[in-house]
């Protein structure tokens, strides 16, 4: 049976070049807790939050249009969290969603109350702001020539 108590450096490892760079890569500079869960958390509400404010009755329509939208804002953040190099170009989409979800009620809705519409309202700026810093993220993240 191998010794397995011993425990050497890790810089004698013969994968450590290998293990460094999947672990730089992983991380990619970027700081995933600060954008990639708030952006998942807020697709969390934004689909629950018909049956949260209770207007699933009265609105339907829009609803059934804030769990779609929210779903989609869900999935946008896993993407961001598994394959950021490919997914952060994605990052305006979040803010295209998040003008929409601003005149979604009037568009969607059919005579909105005030709940209804500051809920979208604030849904739709948190979504568009942290498609800004998902972009900004992005940005940083370009290799300069």
């Amino acid at each position: 049976m191998a010794n397995v108590s011993h425990r050497g450096d890790m810089t004698t490892h013969p994968d450590i070049s290998e293990m460094r760079a999947r672990y730089a890569r992983m991380l990619g500079g970027r700081d995933v807790a600060l954008v990639d869960g708030p952006v998942f958390l807020l697709g969390l509400y934004c689909a629950a939050s018909p049956w949260i404010l209770h207007y699933t009755t009265s609105q339907p329509a829009l609803a059934t249009h804030n769990l779609i939208v929210g779903i989609a804002i869900g999935l946008l953040a896993l993407g961001f969290t598994t394959a950021p190099e490919r997914m952060y170009g994605l990052s305006w989409a979040m803010c295209a969603l998040g003008v929409w979800m601003i005149v979604a009620p009037w568009i969607v809705g059919s005579g909105p109350d005030t709940g209804v519409i500051l809920n979208n309202i604030i849904i739709g700026a948190l979504a568009f702001v942290l498609g800004l810093m998902c972009a900004g993220t992005a940005a940083k993240s370009v290799p300069k020539p």
